[in-house]
């Protein structure tokens, strides 16, 4: 294998590392949140800390995309120039520097870029479910494994989105933790994140059957 295939290959591979090894690290983190008898300090603490290691699945949901087009134009299972590959990244590190942008932001981010993250989410959410349609019906010619991963990725795509409007009632609710009811502060807090915790299971299992086509490679059923 060529040097430039296996740092792309690796590149992807280290992709799925960070967004399921950061996915359990938060979800775990999550459980500090909720458990009966912690000070409201250590439970925003909890919350601060879910936040920053959630940046990593963020990352990589991301990065995934890219990643993964380099390596099929690579081996050519996508025919096209490299310079799409190139355009490819160039997009996604604009992306992954406006997430962080997000995260970083003090005193709360201008409405127009979370307004334009989201716009890229469905954007791409449509597209790659567009695409893969298009090739599953014989319009465009893409190998069978890669048109279930472009599904597989926009499901994920939109478990992410689900998840943010469940956990719309958590700011809320940890600004209520120093209230004069702390009690309704911590039963929202608890019941927002056990709504939360399936969709994630979910991405979960979505990475799971992703890996696996990736191994798999089938090019027809």
């Amino acid at each position: 294998m060529p040097i430039d295939l296996a740092l792309l290959t690796a590149a992807h591979v280290l992709v799925l590392v960070y967004w399921l090894g950061g996915d359990l690290g938060a979800f775990y983190s999550s459980h500090f949140l909720t458990r009966p008898g912690v000070p409201a300090a250590q439970r925003l603490l909890a919350a601060k800390t879910v936040g920053d290691v959630d940046m990593a699945p963020r990352s990589a949901l991301i990065l995934a995309f890219p990643t993964g087009f380099a390596v099929a134009l690579a081996k050519g299972w996508i025919a096209g120039p490299a310079w799409w590959g190139w355009l490819a990244f160039g997009l996604g590190l604009a992306w992954l520097a406006l997430a962080w942008r997000l995260h970083l932001a003090h005193g709360g981010p201008p409405q127009v870029l979370r307004t334009l993250d989201l716009a890229i989410r469905w954007l791409l959410l449509a597209g790659l479910i567009a695409v893969a349609a298009a090739a599953l019906v014989g319009v465009i010619a893409l190998p069978l494994f890669i048109s279930l991963k472009l599904l597989l990725f926009a499901l994920a795509i939109a478990m992410g989105l689900a998840i943010r409007r469940v956990l719309t009632p958590l700011g809320p609710a940890l600004a209520g933790l120093n209230g004069d009811t702390p009690a309704d502060a911590e039963a929202s807090l608890a019941a927002t994140l056990n709504r939360a915790r399936p969709l994630v299971l979910v991405i979960w299992a979505i990475l799971l059957t992703a890996t696996l086509l990736g191994l798999w490679t089938p090019t027809s059923f």
